[in-house]
C-alpha cells in the first residue's frame, strides 16, 4: 500500500512538500493523494498552499512548459485546447463522454448520461494507470464561495496541467488553510485530472477518443482524464457544480447554473440583486455584465434560505471563465476594456498576431495570418476533411478575476451572500417566447425555468442549430432525477417569506423575415422592467403563459436606459402572444417530461391550465396570434 513515506523514499515527493500534507492532519486527504500517485504514477508530487509564491509557481510553471505563452501585454497569456480537425478536438464540453456513476438497482434518469459505477469505475481507473508518466502532479485546495461562510464547500484537486492550475488560481478561492479547519473530516470535493499523454508544440493532449469525465456521487468526486478544454478538466467548474446539486438536493438548499448581479435603477436609492440561467452562448455573461450594474458572479450560485426570509446567494467562484466571442467595445465595454489592458488573463483558442489575440466578433478588422488553436493559420485554410478553419474558435474564451473588472460588486466575498428579488430563465428560441414573461408565483416560476428550450450552439460538442429541452438552463449538469430536483425548487421557494419574481427571457425571437428582433443592449430594458415588478412600481398584462410588460412602462424605460424611442409596433411584434407556437411548446415539454417519473404534481397542473387558456383564447378570438392590447 502506497503511503507518503513509501513516495519519499521513491523520490516522488521530497519531504517539504510531504510536509505540507501531514500538516493538514487529515487522514482522507492522505488517503486520496496516495491513491492516485500510485494510480497516475506523476514523476514529482508538488503540493501548493495559499502562498503567493506558490501560486506564483503554478503560473510559471505553465509558461515554462509551454502550456501558456505570454502575450505583448503584461500579465496576457494563451493557452491552446487539442485540435485535430472542426469535428474532433478538445475545446468544448464533451457530453458523450461525461458520465454519472450509478450503482446498480438505484434509478437512472434518462434525462442524465449514466453508466454502472463498478463498469465505469474498471474503464476510466484502467485509463488513468500511468496517466500522468513523466509529468509533475500538483495537489491543490481551494474554496468553494466565500471563505467562512455557511454556503462554502472545500474542494481538493490533482492535475498535471499547470494551466488548469493557473485558472483555478484566477477562478476560484485558496483553500489550503480551510482545510486545516476540517479537523480530519471528509466533508470535501475530490477531483482526479489529467491531461494525459502530450504531444506537439504546444503540448495537447493526444488521446482524445479515450477523454472521460466520471462523476462519481458515491465519493464526492470526479475523475475526469485525457483532456485539456477548462469545462471538463478544472475540477471546480461545471464538475463541482455536479456534485453540488447532487448535495444540495439532498439537504434543501440549491446549486444552480446562475449569473449573479446587482441591479441599480436609475433615479432610485436602491440596489437589488438577480439570479439567471442561460445555456451557453445565450447571453448568459452579457447580462451579468449589463452597462451601469455590477457583477457578483457570472456562471454557478449556491442559495439558501436566510434568516431575512429571503434567498441569498454566493458565487462559489472569484473569476470569469468567459465566452469571447463577439466581444466588443460596443456590446460589452466593461468586458472589452478588461480583455484589451494589462492584467492576468488567459486567452484560449483564439488568434494570435504579434502578440496580440483576436476572436470572432471583435469589431476590428483582423490579420490575414497568425496562429491559432489549429497551428499556423492563414485565411482561408481548411482541416483535414476541407472545413474551414476560423481565425479563431467559437468556442474561445478568457479567463480574468473578476475583481479585474471595473463593475466588479462589492459583495463578492461577502460571506452572508446578497438577497435575490429576480430570477432570469432564457434560451435560444426564435419563434415562440416573447422576450420577457413574468410568472404568476413561484411555482408557476419553477415551470418557466424547467421549460426553457434552446437552438444547441459551438460550446457543446455535436451537432448546432438544433432545439433541445434546457430546464433551468442546467440540463447538462443535472445528476439526481429531473423529479427530484424540481420538488426541491419548489420546496425551497415555497419555505421563503419573500420568494423572488421569476422571469423568462428570449433575446433571439426573429420576425418573418429572420432578423432578431431584439437590439443587443435591449436585454438592459428587460432586466429594469423586472426589477421595478418585484418593487411593485409597474402593474402588467396577465397573459395564460405569464404577465408581461405593458407598452407606456417599456417606452420610458427604452428612453431612460438606451436613449431609444421604443415604438408601439415593435412592441406588437415582440409581446404578441403566439399560440399555435406555445402550444406546439407545450406538447414538446410534455414529451419530453414524461420520460421521467415522479415529476411534481404542480408541473402537470400548470402545464395543463396553459394548454387550456391558450386554446380558449385561440377560439374566443378566433386567431392564432393575439396583440397585447387585446388582453
Amino acid at each position: 500500500m502506497t503511503t507518503i513515506k513509501s513516495l519519499i523514499e521513491k523520490g516522488v515527493i521530497d519531504q517539504e512538500n510531504a510536509d505540507r500534507l501531514l500538516d493538514l492532519n487529515n487522514e482522507h486527504v492522505l488517503s486520496i493523494v496516495c491513491e492516485f500517485t500510485e494510480r497516475c504514477k506523476p514523476k514529482t508530487l508538488t503540493v501548493i498552499t495559499d502562498s503567493k509564491e506558490d501560486i506564483a509557481y503554478v503560473r510559471n510553471r505553465a509558461i515554462e512548459l509551454g502550456e501558456e505563452e505570454k502575450l505583448s501585454l503584461k500579465g496576457h497569456t494563451i493557452h491552446y485546447d487539442g485540435f485535430f480537425s472542426m469535428s474532433n478536438h478538445d475545446q468544448a464540453r464533451d457530453k458523450e463522454n461525461t458520465r454519472v456513476l450509478i450503482p446498480k438497482g438505484e434509478y437512472a434518469s434518462p434525462w442524465i448520461n449514466t453508466i454502472d459505477r463498478d463498469e465505469g469505475l474498471s474503464e476510466i481507473m484502467e485509463i488513468m494507470d500511468g496517466c500522468m508518466e513523466n509529468h509533475e502532479c500538483i495537489v491543490r485546495f481551494f474554496c468553494l464561495g466565500p471563505k467562512n461562510s455557511k454556503f462554502s464547500l472545500l474542494a481538493l484537486q490533482l492535475t498535471d496541467s499547470f494551466y488548469v492550475g493557473h485558472s483555478e488560481d484566477l477562478l476560484y478561492r485558496t483553500g489550503y488553510e480551510e482545510f486545516k479547519k476540517l479537523n480530519g473530516s471528509k466533508d470535501f470535493f475530490t477531483f482526479i485530472h489529467s491531461s494525459g499523454e502530450l504531444t506537439g508544440n504546444p503540448p495537447i493532449t493526444k488521446n482524445i477518443d479515450k477523454r472521460r469525465v466520471y462523476v462519481d456521487l458515491k465519493e464526492d468526486r470526479v475523475l475526469t482524464v485525457n483532456n485539456q478544454y477548462a469545462g471538463n478538466s478544472l475540477g471546480l467548474k461545471k464538475l463541482a457544480l455536479r456534485l453540488a446539486i447532487n448535495k444540495s438536493n439532498q439537504e434543501d438548499w440549491l446549486t444552480e447554473h446562475y449569473f449573479i448581479m446587482g441591479i441599480h435603477p436609475k433615479g432610485k436609492n436602491r440596489t437589488s440583486f438577480a439570479t439567471g440561467a442561460y445555456p451557453s452562448g445565450c447571453g448568459k455573461t452579457s447580462t451579468a455584465m449589463l452597462p451601469g450594474q455590477t457583477i457578483v458572479g457570472d456562471d454557478i450560485a449556491y442559495l439558501r434560505i436566510w434568516e431575512d426570509g429571503h434567498a441569498h446567494a454566493v458565487n462559489i467562484e472569484q473569476g470569469v471563465f468567459g465566452i469571447i466571442k463577439d466581444v466588443n467595445a460596443k456590446d460589452d465595454p466593461v468586458i472589452y476594456e478588461t480583455l484589451t489592458t494589462p492584467k492576468e488573463t488567459i486567452f484560449s483558442n483564439v488568434l494570435i498576431n504579434d502578440g496580440k489575440p483576436y476572436w470572432l466578433g471583435m469589431g476590428s478588422e483582423y490579420p490575414k495570418k497568425g496562429f491559432n488553436f489549429s497551428g499556423e493559420w492563414t485565411e482561408g485554410k481548411k482541416d483535414q476533411n476541407g472545413k474551414d478553419i476560423p481565425l479563431a474558435h467559437p468556442n474561445a474564451r478568457y479567463t480574468v478575476r473578476i475583481e479585474e473588472l471595473s463593475n466588479a460588486d462589492p459583495n463578492l466575498h461577502n460571506p452572508d451572500g446578497v438577497p435575490i428579488s429576480c430570477v432570469f430563465y432564457g434560451g435560444r428560441d426564435s419563434d415562440t417566447m416573447p422576450p420577457i414573461v413574468e410568472s404568476f408565483d413561484w411555482e408557476s416560476g419553477v415551470f418557466l425555468g424547467a421549460t426553457i428550450e434552446s437552438e444547441t450552439t459551438a460550446q457543446t460538442l455535436g451537432a448546432q442549430g438544433i432545439r433541445t429541452p434546457s430546464p433551468m438552463a442546467n440540463l447538462d449538469f443535472i445528476v439526481v432525477p429531473l423529479g427530484k430536483y424540481l420538488e426541491n425548487h419548489q420546496k425551497f421557494g415555497n419555505n421563503l417569506k419573500v420568494p423572488p419574481k421569476v422571469f423568462a427571457t428570449n433575446y433571439f425571437l426573429k420576425n418573418k423575415n429572420g432578423k432578431y428582433m431584439n437590439g443587443m443592449l435591449d436585454k438592459l430594458v428587460w432586466v429594469m422592467w423586472a426589477e421595478s415588478r418585484f418593487h411593485e412600481d409597474y402593474g402588467a398584462i396577465k397573459t395564460p403563459v405569464g404577465y408581461i410588460p405593458k407598452y407606456e412602462d417599456l417606452k420610458e424605460l427604452f428612453k431612460e436606459c438606451l436613449n431609444f424611442d421604443y415604438q408601439k409596433s415593435n412592441y406588437n411584434e415582440q409581446f404578441s402572444i403566439r399560440i399555435s407556437k406555445l402550444l406546439e411548446k407545450l406538447d414538446r415539454v410534455e414529451f419530453s417530461f414524461k420520460k421521467e417519473k415522479d415529476i411534481p404534481e404542480f408541473f402537470w397542473n400548470i402545464l395543463s391550465e396553459q394548454r387550456t387558456e391558450l386554446k380558449n383564447l385561440k377560439e374566443a378570438l378566433g386567431k392564432d396570434i393575439i396583440n397585447p392590447e387585446e388582453f
